[in-house]
């Protein structure tokens, strides 16, 4: 009798190659907080799958990492325990993306997501993902849709704009604080929810060539685009890999999203008194808006400073084409108003935050974020800010920015910063950033805050301060 392979098991079939991936990315995202957007494209290449295999798991992974929230409260009325380990809940968050999002048919998306569970954990939990995921296609997404509204009483609650929207609570209650403080009404929140749910487009700033020719070069790498819709530097790749593009790679354009790219436009349209020579961009990794104001402004020397070694890196990479323009640093940025007083007559400060505002490009932020977390960030903003502000001249202008609109780290920070600095004249960067956009900007007050529904882009926000003199 022939011997058996070590590894044999009766009637094992082979998982979907696709699926596969799938699963281990997003248990790679779950156990060791790995960014889907790094592990992603390696487990790809890894497993060498065709163009439609890969789109098909890029389409899985994301999905399932946005609507997490939603199939958690639906997988709790299919289950009768709810302390389950990370395996299955990973392998059911994929199966009811399967059922409920994707249309597939509920026979193979059981069967696939079954037999993934019986090949990479155990016939145990196969059994249990089997009798969870039949429960779940019982019903129809508008039947759970009104189960979700039974279990929290009204539609408006935070409670299920939460679960079916999923993202957690506090995120929808600083979402909706946000949008009140910035002219807008609690009603456009689902609006956002729902953007923050649908993948962003991929944007490209041409820095140094003509939107016309970068769009030429695109169509030469049998890639089709459009221009922006925020900013006349902006062109929106309509799928397709940035990276075979000729003019990304010699660097004249990059991957920014519009809303980065107007808000650099804003704060170098700011007026000033006196000399425009000498900008800081106090915390430049990974150097996507050094390299924009660099191209907007070539006879201004740019100083770039970043804490981290690594990501000073990346903006040596960004930058490369203005190497003689740009000066790179590496400090820690709350050190400079000390070191260097009144030296600079732009200061940018792009501060570390939350990031609740990049939440259609990176899905799975939302799990990994507290609302405590910005007591810390908040912190270290005031301290970058005072430092900032040290560093500035009179007449010079200071920038603060950053990829969230939770007011703890925008307007209350601004608001603590300014609080009995009679030398601090506050700028209205809403009119001057219609001044660089194709869009209408219509927020209420002098802070410009971008929205994921109304821009298309990243929820920027940007407040704009110039020293007075004298």
């Amino acid at each position: 009798m022939r011997e058996r392979p070590k590894n044999w098991r009766p009637g094992r079939q082979q998982s979907d190659p696709a699926r596969s991936v799938v699963f281990e990315v997003l248990m790679d995202v779950e156990v060791n907080g790995a960014y889907a957007n790094i592990a992603l494209p390696r487990a790809i290449r890894e497993a060498r799958l065709g163009k439609q295999d890969a789109a098909y798991a890029t389409n899985l992974t994301y999905g399932t990492l946005r609507m997490q929230g939603r199939w958690d409260a639906i997988l709790m009325h299919c289950m009768d325990r709810q302390n389950i380990d990370a395996e299955a809940r990973v392998l059911l968050r994929m199966g009811a993306h399967q059922l409920l999002d994707m249309g597939t048919p509920p026979h193979a998306a059981i069967h696939e997501t079954v037999m993934l569970a019986r090949n990479k954990v155990g016939t145990g939990v196969s059994g249990f993902v089997n009798a969870v995921l039949r429960r779940v296609s019982e019903r129809s997404l508008k039947q759970w849709q009104e189960q979700l509204i039974s279990d929290h009483g009204k539609v408006n609650t935070v409670g299920f704009l939460a679960a079916w929207f999923s993202h957690p609570q506090w995120i929808v209650r600083a979402l909706s604080a946000s949008l009140r403080e910035h002219g807008r009404s609690h009603k456009d929140l689902i609006s956002v929810l729902r953007a923050h749910n649908e993948p962003a487009e991929v944007a490209l700033v041409a820095r140094d060539i003509p939107v016309p020719e970068l769009m030429a070069d695109i169509s030469r790498g049998k890639m089709s685009s459009r221009p922006g819709e925020l900013v006349d530097t902006a062109v929106l790749l309509e799928g397709g890999d940035p990276g075979r593009i000729f003019a990304v790679q010699d660097g004249y354009a990059g991957v920014q999203d519009e809303g980065s790219q107007l808000v650099a436009r804003t704060f170098a349209a700011a007026e000033i008194s006196g000399p425009d020579s000498a900008w800081l961009d106090m915390c430049a990794g990974p150097g996507g808006k050094t390299a924009t104001l660099a191209a907007l402004n070539p006879r201004v020397d740019i100083f770039a400073n970043e804490i981290h070694a690594h990501r000073l890196d990346l903006v040596r990479d960004s930058v490369a084409p203005w190497a003689d323009q740009v000066h790179l640093r590496l400090g820690d940025g709350v050190e400079i108003g000390m070191e260097e007083p009144g030296r600079y007559d732009r200061v940018l400060i792009d501060a570390p935050c939350t990031g609740i505002g990049a939440l259609r490009r990176r899905p799975e932020a939302r799990w990994n974020k507290e609302a405590g977390d910005a007591l810390d960030l908040v912190r270290t903003q005031l301290s970058l800010l005072e430092s900032g502000w040290e560093a500035l001249r009179p007449g010079g202008v200071l920038g603060y920015a950053t990829c969230s609109p939770y007011l703890a780290e925008t307007t209350d920070v601004m608001d603590t910063f300014l609080a009995g600095r009679a030398d601090a004249v506050v700028l209205n960067a809403n009119e001057i950033a219609n001044g660089q956009s194709l869009k209408k900007i219509t927020g209420t007050g002098d802070y410009l805050q971008l929205w994921p529904d109304e821009h298309k882009s990243d929820a920027m926000f940007l407040a704009l301060v110039r020293k007075a003199e004298g």
